[in-house]
């Protein structure tokens, strides 16, 4: 197949995305596959390829990207969000809130943060910045169109309130809720971070990274975090030591700058 560390540097120089700071097993056998799935037979003959077929490097970047998400994962977080995390916000920040949904996926995140903000302010009131490294996923996130099983765990009151049923098993978010979202591409290894957030979201994304980039990727969070707010991280990414990159847990899978 040939050099894969001369190949990850290619990657980089292609598209700023550090191969070295994802498990490389894992990505190695990912990317491996989708060499032999585009039916070139090595590292260099790839990235040729890349170089001269954009749809092949937009297969790539999606494909590397891992894109699982769902409306309202793990309820209870949610629900904690609700009745907990929303009016500890509204407390110590006022209504006007800065929320970062980081790797945000298919959109279902930002969108969800959206619909329960919406219980407590007039959607216009309601901003969220939403990024993700990939391009396509994006484009996705902003036509806001889902298959029904993306809206399976979600209460009802939202899709009765929010959703309109296209044909027989997709629905479409209302234009009054993807609005108040705001798209951009980001690469949480490589570019600035947004300021003075009163909550950043990200979930179900850091398992994925070396302990050395998430060590600095949280450091980056929390130069990124206004004092007191707040970090929501995924189901299976408690932070082992918090305090060493500037957190406290505060509830469960909720973190607060120091």
């Amino acid at each position: 197949m040939g050099d894969y560390e001369l190949f990850k540097q290619k990657v980089y120089d292609l598209t700023k995305i550090d191969l070295s700071s994802y498990k490389e097993r894992q990505m190695k056998r990912r990317i491996d596959a989708l060499i032999a799935k585009s039916k070139v037979k090595s590292y260099e003959e790839y990235i040729h390829l890349l170089r001269t077929d954009k749809e092949k490097l937009d297969e790539f970047v999606a494909y590397l990207t891992i894109n699982v998400s769902e409306f309202y994962r793990n309820p209870d977080q949610w629900k904690l969000m609700e009745d907990e995390m929303l009016p500890y916000l509204f407390d110590n920040f006022g209504k006007n809130i800065k929320i970062w949904s980081a790797a945000c996926s298919t959109g279902d995140e930002p969108y969800t943060l959206v619909m329960l903000l919406s219980k407590f302010l007039p959607l216009e009131k309601i901003r969220i910045i939403a990024t993700d490294i990939d391009t396509q996923i994006l484009e996705k996130a902003k036509s806001g169109l889902y298959d029904e099983k993306s809206l399976k765990g979600l209460p009802k009151e939202y899709i009765d309130k929010y959703f309109t049923k296209i044909g027989s098993r997709s629905y479409q978010i209302s234009d009054a809720v993807k609005s108040r979202v705001e798209f951009k591409q980001h690469n949480l290894l490589k570019d600035a971070y947004p300021k003075d957030c009163d909550m950043i979201v990200c979930r179900n994304v850091m398992i994925y990274f070396t302990e050395e980039a998430k060590k600095e990727i949280y450091l980056k969070f929390c130069d990124s975090l206004k004092k007191e707010a707040l970090l929501f991280v995924g189901s299976t990414e408690q932070i082992i030591s918090p305090g060493d990159v500037g957190f406290v847990a505060f509830k469960s899978f909720f973190y607060k700058k120091v």
